[in-house]
């Protein structure tokens, strides 16, 4: 005799502001992925630092650099895939991507003014073709340390 097969609910689909409140601001896949491939290199650092404007992601006191890991449709990363305009409401939109764009400039000369070096990492970096040494490479290092850590990799000079 066959076994009866037990029907599942539908859930109702989740409102605007349910999904909105399941965006995550730390520990995101792509973060993780680029604090993955920094410890594996043998970097030790500090996250979210309290006490610096932006409160940077990845933070590298003594060198004084700090990572920012940001999302391409969050921070409206141009001429990624990832970043496009909703389509509802799409001025409201594309006024808040401008705000978080004017926001992380301010933070950028913040943290520049303040004699700090400011690096970004996309999420499109980070995730669909990471690569480690791709990243790693351009942490301003110590020449000694990047022989150590990538002795077949020359040293970028910018």
């Amino acid at each position: 005799m066959p076994t009866k097969r037990k029907s599942k609910a539908k859930r109702p689909p989740l409102t605007r502001s349910q999904v909105m409140s399941r965006v995550r601001g730390k520990d995101t896949k792509p973060e993780m992925a680029v604090r993955r491939a920094l410890w594996a290199a043998g970097y030790r650092y500090r996250l979210h630092a309290k006490d610096l404007p932006g409160r940077p992601d990845i933070v590298f006191r003594s060198r004084k650099i700090a990572i920012f890991v940001h999302g391409c449709f969050w921070h409206g990363h141009e001429g990624c895939p990832g970043h496009r305009i909703p389509k509802s409401r799409s001025e409201w939109w594309a006024a808040k991507i401008a705000r978080n764009k004017a926001r992380d400039a301010e933070v950028r000369g913040e943290l520049e003014g303040m004699g700090w070096t400011v690096m970004v990492v996309w999420e499109c970096e980070a995730t669909k073709s990471f690569r480690c040494e791709a990243i790693l490479l351009r942490v301003p290092l110590t020449e000694l340390h990047h022989k150590v850590a990538f002795p077949n990799m020359p040293l970028l000079q910018s």
